[in-house]
């Protein structure tokens, strides 16, 4: 994928805002990409406050829908300074109000920029992101390993060192740990592994395939692909690998189980009548349902967003592109050119692999409403699959 997308959507333009060199000398390219039903961001002003922490505050930002401007047209109105400590204040210039005005310490610089960005977004009434992590595949040689960082690619730390092919890394929300597959026993098998510990659990191995883990927002169980049963089906068990049921036995290639928030449907990709389709299965059995995407081929890699309005997908016509759909299906926007996609815990926000240049993998941050993307530098490499902790 080229870096700039020139093609990302049919008819849409690109608007460079910026670009700011960070403290490793990496540049971080600021782009709009304009496309059908764009909002447009929110304007903001930063005064004051330097170096590092800006940089934080305007990634961070920027990656959830919002703009840097004068004073003058600003919606909001951020101030401060940072000299070890952070203080920070932001100003509603339209409602003369304040909303956030606090004195940040006690950890790094970026941290306290990060704890400052929550504040403001949430002080605005919605889910703070700049503090959660995410995780992913990066490719060493013919092998891969599993890799955790803050969602901005700081603090990058190895989960895996299993010297095979290591993939699809999936969070169990409300736990510090991750589900993926791994050939380190041979055939792929899915684990479990606590990231304080180490401790690793095995989900589910039965010779054959075992792959694409997926848990449920309550952290409790594990959807997954077995081919078990003769083809690749869904199953589900607890997150220990216990009381393993079946879900379908389509006799289709089955892929990408995804869980709604309540826990109650898990959605897939299949075929139907030899098209790549999305379908959906009650979590505890019952039948399938086919979940509409009209006029978008093949999808695959369906999500649903924490809010459980969404639905982010791939398809796969000539090339791959990122698109949502209402949770039951209907009418589909096309976002970008990518695929992988997976939500943020504010429902707004994706990450999601772009090919570059010589074929490299790479993430991307967007924000679905202003259509707003930033590439995540700091994650160097060959990168693919992310996962937002939830």
């Amino acid at each position: 994928m080229k870096r700039f997308l020139c093609s990302a959507i049919a008819g849409g333009a690109l608007l460079i805002l910026g670009s700011i060199q960070n403290a490793s000398g990496q540049i971080d390219i600021d782009v709009t990409v304009k496309g059908p039903g764009r909002v447009p961001p929110i304007w903001l002003s930063m005064s004051g406050i330097t170096g590092e922490a800006a940089e934080v505050l305007q990634f961070d930002l920027f990656v959830q829908g919002f703009a840097f401007t004068n004073a003058e047209n600003a919606q909001y109105l951020i101030s401060g300074s940072a000299n070890g400590n952070l203080q920070a204040r932001a100003v509603d210039a339209v409602n003369k109000s304040q909303l956030v005005s606090k004195i940040y310490s006690g950890a790094s610089l970026r941290r306290q920029a990060h704890a400052f960005a929550d504040d403001f977004v949430e002080a605005l009434g919605r889910k703070g992101i700049a503090k959660t992590k995410i995780a992913y595949k990066a490719a060493k040689g013919q092998n891969s390993e599993i890799f955790v960082a803050d969602f901005d690619g700081f603090n990058q730390q190895a989960v895996t060192a299993d010297n095979t092919i290591v993939a699809a890394p999936a969070w169990a929300p409300g736990k510090f740990g991750l589900c993926f597959l791994s050939y380190k026993l041979g055939n792929p098998a899915i684990f479990y592994q606590d990231l304080a510990s180490g401790t690793r659990t095995k989900v589910a191995y039965y010779g054959g395939s075992s792959i694409s883990p997926a848990v449920s927002f309550d952290g409790r169980r594990v959807a997954m692909i077995l081919s078990k049963g003769g083809s690749p089906d869904v199953y589900v068990s607890d997150l220990d690998g216990s009381n393993l049921k079946r879900l379908t036995s389509t006799k289709q290639a089955e892929s990408s189980p995804c869980w709604t928030p309540d826990g109650q449907w898990i959605c897939f990709a299949t075929e139907i009548n030899g098209r790549r389709a999305l379908a959906k299965v009650p979590a505890n059995g019952g039948s399938v349902q086919i979940v509409p995407t009209p006029g978008f081929l093949n999808p695959s890699e369906p999500e649903y967003s924490p809010d459980g309005k969404w639905l982010a997908f791939t398809s796969q016509m000539r090339t791959f592109r990122i698109c949502v759909v209402p949770t039951s299906g209907g009418p589909v926007t096309e976002l970008i050119e990518g695929e992988d996609p997976s939500w943020a815990p504010n429902s707004r926000t994706l990450v999601f692999t772009r090919r570059q240049a010589g074929g490299r993998r790479g993430l991307s941050l967007l924000d679905v409403p202003t259509k707003q993307v930033k590439d995540v530098t700091r994650i160097s490499g060959n990168s693919s699959q992310p996962s937002w902790a939830k």
